[in-house]
């Protein structure tokens, strides 16, 4: 339907700090959502839907056992989310997600992110309009007309569906996640969903090459070091 989604699977953790960095980022959010929301996954559909993601990315039981038993204590840090948006190098749009127990240090953090690879922080909205919070869902099919109609039949509020490569994408609002996921599994009870997630999908792409796609790249491992920083969406064509 005109509009193609790239979907970017983070790479298997090759070194043991890499993989660090994945269980910390996970278990800080675990703890925030359990916190928040309660331990119990039953009864907090967020947290079962990152738990399931967790263990998909190969985040060891004892990480998520050792979050939801550390939100369960009633005390900890407490976190707070934190959101930066701005241009990469190239005029890339970024948004920057972040939790953080220190709002000061992680602004300063991301902002020399932006600083030292001739980036650009800038207000809250500065690139937000450029994206759609969308609940994105992918998998192995070749039929998108029927799997549009039972959404539509469960009264789910989609916003495009593709097809490519016998692989279909459903877009819909974020708010529509559960309802959707819900939607799916009962019209498809085998089916496996390589992709279930809420993310900012960009209306446009920039394209980036030489200088500009090497000093991106640097600017995305510098936001991969920030002990705070957890996701990070771009509309970067490369």
């Amino acid at each position: 339907m005109g509009r193609s989604f790239e979907v970017r699977k983070a790479s298997m953790a090759k070194t043991q700090g890499a993989k660090i960095k994945v269980y910390s980022k996970y278990g800080k959010e675990i703890y925030v959502l359990a916190k928040n929301g309660g331990c119990d996954p039953e009864m907090n559909l967020s947290l079962k839907h990152l738990i399931a993601k967790a263990k998909r990315d190969q985040v060891p039981a004892h990480v998520i056992d050792k979050a939801l038993d550390k939100a369960s204590g009633g005390g900890g840090e407490d976190y707070q989310p934190a959101r930066y948006e701005g241009f990469g190098p190239g005029g890339v749009s970024v948004i920057v997600d972040c939790l953080t127990d220190n709002g000061n240090r992680t602004f300063q953090d991301v902002r020399q992110c932006f600083v030292k690879t001739g980036a650009k922080i800038g207000s809250p909205g500065t690139v937000a309009h450029m994206f759609a919070h969308q609940a994105v869902f992918q998998f192995k099919g070749e039929d998108e007309e029927s799997v549009l109609e039972a959404l539509m039949m469960a009264d789910v509020d989609v916003a495009d569906i593709e097809l490519e490569e016998g692989v279909i994408t459903v877009f819909a609002p974020h708010t529509e996640f559960f309802k959707a996921k819900t939607a799916l599994n009962a019209e498809y009870p085998d089916l496996t969903l390589d992709v279930e997630e809420i993310t900012f999908v960009p209306s446009t792409h920039t394209a980036i090459a030489g200088e500009d796609e090497e000093k991106f790249q640097k600017f995305l491992d510098m936001l991969d070091d920030c002990d705070d920083v957890q996701q990070v969406y771009h509309n970067a064509e490369q």
